[in-house]
């Protein structure tokens, strides 16, 4: 789901502009460029879902156990929505 609500001057996310790059044969959509368009815009996220997943990410990769990275992560938005 794109966001509609891009605000002026905003940069693209880099996961969405390469899902919108491999999504045009590889090559950046014209329309994408160094501000965010509704397709690249930010996706709107809780800061603690994405500190408590990236603290599981790296407790993983510490600790070599599971400590519930992969449910974290999928729980944050898809960063590489289409329009």
């Amino acid at each position: 789901m794109a966001n509609e609500n891009v605000n002026k001057g905003q940069q693209p996310e880099a996961l969405a502009t390469f899902a919108a790059s491999a999504r045009n044969d590889g090559k950046k959509p014209d329309d994408v460029g160094l501000t965010a368009t509704p397709e690249t815009g930010p996706v709107p996220t809780s800061s603690e879902k994405k500190a408590e997943a990236a603290t599981k990410v790296l407790r993983e990769g510490v600790l070599k156990r599971d400590q519930g990275a992969d449910e974290a992560v999928d729980a944050l938005p898809d960063r590489t929505r289409e329009s």
